[in-house]
């Protein structure tokens, strides 16, 4: 099997590492090709990747072709490929278009997998929202999730659901690091450094969400279990929520929604 990458920017490249990573492929059967030569050149040369001189040569060589490419030049590279992509499976991570307009401008008998990844894909935690077309079935589908499922973890969601999708998990990398930087702060406020207030932040956020995800608690009865009565954490929660930290959250995620969907 060959996975071709049409475009090699930051999400593609944390794809492509975290298939190395996880030794789900091997380097030279992933192929790159991007509009940025010098870029997707010396990126394959040094993780041994194979280069494709065009997209349609990528495309011909290859058995799944994810596209990641940015939205406004979709149309363009999919008609310069269309004719190639018989029998192939196409993956896309570019940013709001559908499977319905994917499939208008490629061929609607070709199988589809619509894909919503976020950089943390590099180190095997990724999490990806997919929806796939009707033409895409048996193991090719398998194949297809098999190779999100090798960076993380994979979730089955109607397209309707991707924007907000977006916000609470590929925008919300960076908001999950600014909560860690505001806590790396406070840490050098009170006499750490900055590379040990920020070891300590992340690490125990790190360590807080696996912990919430092995015990199959909600949040709210983790908090419990660390909050003692009359204690320093609740007493810290208490002027966190009075501080508005709830309502600066949805807020943020309403914004991004917003921009994303224009709504």
């Amino acid at each position: 099997m060959k996975i071709g990458f049409i475009g090699v920017g930051a999400m593609a490249k944390a794809i492509i590492q975290g298939l190395l990573n996880s030794k789900f492929i091997s380097s030279e059967d992933i192929l790159v090709h991007s509009a940025h030569k010098d870029n997707y050149e010396n990126y394959a040369k040094k993780f041994d990747l194979t280069s494709a001189s065009s997209n349609t040569e990528l495309v011909q060589k290859s058995d799944y072709i994810i596209l990641a490419v940015i939205p406004a030049v979709v149309k363009p590279v999919l008609e310069e490929v269309r004719t190639s992509l018989n029998r192939k499976v196409l993956l896309s991570i570019a940013s709001g278009i559908s499977l319905a307009r994917l499939e208008e401008l490629t061929d609607y008998n070709l199988p589809i997998l619509r894909c919503l990844p976020n950089v943390n894909s590099e180190f095997g935690q990724g999490m990806t929202a997919v929806a796939a077309n009707e033409n895409l079935v048996g193991e090719q589908k398998k194949t297809a999730l098999n190779i999100f499922e090798a960076t993380g973890v994979v979730l089955n969601l109607p397209e309707d659901k991707f924007a907000n999708f977006s916000a609470i998990s590929g925008s919300a990398v960076a908001y999950v690091d600014l909560f860690i930087d505001c806590l790396s702060r406070a840490g050098v406020k009170y006499g750490f450094s900055k590379k040990d207030a920020t070891n300590i932040a992340a690490q125990t956020t790190l360590g807080s969400a696996i912990s919430l995800l092995k015990s199959k608690k909600t949040p709210a009865d983790m908090i419990d279990t660390v909050c003692s009565p009359g204690g320093d954490t609740i007493e810290g929660i208490l002027a966190m929520e009075q501080a508005g930290m709830l309502n600066s959250v949805v807020k943020g995620i309403d914004a991004t929604i917003k921009k994303s969907t224009g709504k």
